[in-house]
């Protein structure tokens, strides 16, 4: 039987990497505003569109690359870009989106070379350092990568984990937002939960699969 990982639950761990790199920031490359309480605040000048906010931006991507590797960690970012995991605004403007997805690209490029937080941010403070980072959304350069992913209600059902052999093993709902195993979704899904998912049998195995909807993040297949 093919073992499954414990995997951080995605906000939790969006969350806690945001406040890991503003604390390497703030350490080992600039001070960053702070609260009276300590903590950072972030509404004041000096967290977006710049290079703080590029830093953010790519050691979250690195880290979610690390943990789920680089095909999820970029599938939560575009994402992100339309509806935040784990809290946010609206949908960002044209050139912000260029931006976070570069940096984002980024982040998944570093996060392949390293094991550790602080390994990633090192690399990452080198890359800023050498003009690889997007810090004015008024940076010509364009990201070419997929876009954003755009939010449905219904189906916003992916994968998280598969095996060595390519069987979906954990599934996450971002509208909930809800961790499933195999099994889980498949009751769910039986038990009419999922009205756009379904089971097929697939090399012998109970699989969920997504019914065609012209989405292609979440085909299950």
């Amino acid at each position: 039987m093919e073992e499954i990982k414990i995997l951080p639950f995605p906000p939790t761990l969006k969350k806690s990497a945001k406040y890991e790199v503003y604390e390497l920031i703030d350490k080992h490359y600039k001070k960053l505003p702070k609260n009276p309480d300590g903590s950072f605040n972030e509404i004041a000048d000096g967290f977006h569109n710049n290079d703080v906010d590029a830093l953010r931006h790519a050691y979250v991507s690195g880290v979610f690359t690390q943990v789920y590797g680089e095909k999820v960690a970029d599938m939560f970012g575009r994402l992100n870009e339309y509806f935040p995991v784990g809290g946010g605004s609206s949908p960002n403007g044209t050139k912000e989106t260029n931006m976070d997805l570069w940096n984002n690209s980024i982040g998944r490029k570093y996060g392949k070379k390293t094991k550790t937080g602080k390994e990633l941010f090192d690399k990452l403070l080198e890359a800023l350092k050498k003009g690889e980072l997007i810090i004015n959304i008024n940076d010509q350069r364009k990201y070419t990568g997929a876009p954003i992913i755009e939010p449905n209600k219904s189906n916003n059902v992916v994968v998280i984990e598969e095996s060595k052999t390519g069987e979906n093993l954990v599934f996450f709902d971002i509208n909930k937002p809800l961790m499933l195993a195999k099994s889980e979704f498949i009751s769910l899904i039986l038990n009419g939960q999922y009205s756009n998912y379904e089971i097929r049998n697939i090399n012998g195995k109970e699989t969920p699969v997504s019914k065609k909807d012209g989405i292609t993040v979440n085909n299950l297949c």
